[in-house]
């Protein structure tokens, strides 16, 4: 049974300190940009945790429910349910988000299917999810995508893609490795292991350091062939659409 009132993310204030910089500068500047531009109207947040990007949202759209699995540490999730079985009707909503939550579902494709059952047919599915991250609330931690794969499952679901923005080039990743390689390690692990892990720590300066120097490379020597994570807007394949209603007047 899955555990409830999870700790998750709530502060998106996330500076060269932090030891998550790496994942989050990347991810939420695509995140961001793509919301200011797509997200609108009625929106459902599917798998929203703390809704950590609620706050983002607010001037964007006009109302912001979120569902998830579980109740997470702030109790503010408004649905309860699977995120391949959501209790509201068809084409409910303008918008619908998903945020780092596909890799935890067994049944992705079923999330998927749904987003486009309760979106509007003129509304986006903004989606984001991991190529590169650790073991993470286990053992519902099922799955990790290339950006092929990603549209593959969108596209399956009747959805078109509108975009697909990497978020972090492989210097990014190889910082963030470091960084997890290193930390907390660095402080747990006694005797000469725990000396040489702690002479590589001091050898790069640091997590303010290391964030600081693989964010320069990440910029200045962009490759995306390895990448931590994938932001995806898609829209609900307009041919498809059209066919249906098309078909639908004919039936009348």
């Amino acid at each position: 049974m899955r555990e409830t009132h999870l700790e998750r993310l709530s502060e998106i204030e996330i500076d060269l300190n932090n030891n998550l910089y790496l994942h989050y500068s990347t991810y939420h500047h695509d995140l961001f940009d793509q919301l200011g531009r797509y997200a609108k109207g009625r929106t459902l947040d599917i798998g929203c945790g703390n809704m950590p990007y609620k706050k983002v949202l607010g001037p964007l759209i006009t109302e912001y429910i979120g569902c998830d699995i579980v109740q997470s540490s702030t109790a503010c999730v408004d649905i309860l349910c699977p995120a391949n079985d959501i209790p509201v009707g068809d084409s409910s909503f303008d918008t619908v988000i998903s945020t780092q939550t596909i890799e935890h579902l067994e049944d992705h494709q079923g999330m998927v299917n749904e987003a486009y059952r309760v979106l509007d047919n003129s509304g986006y599915f903004i989606i984001s999810g991991p190529m590169y991250w650790p073991l993470h609330e286990e053992p519902y931690d099922f799955f990790r995508f290339t950006k092929h794969g990603l549209r593959y499952i969108l596209e399956k679901a009747g959805f078109e893609i509108v975009t697909i923005s990497s978020n972090g080039g492989k210097w990014a990743v190889a910082g963030q490795a470091l960084i997890h390689a290193l930390y907390p390690t660095v402080n747990n692990i006694r005797g000469f292991k725990g000396k040489i892990i702690r002479m590589i720590a001091k050898g790069f300066g640091g997590v303010k350091t290391i964030n600081r120097l693989f964010s320069y490379l990440d910029h200045k020597v962009p490759d995306y062939t390895n990448t931590m994570n994938y932001v995806i807007v898609a829209r609900k394949n307009q041919h498809l659409v059209n066919s249906a209603a098309r078909n639908h007047h004919h039936a009348l």
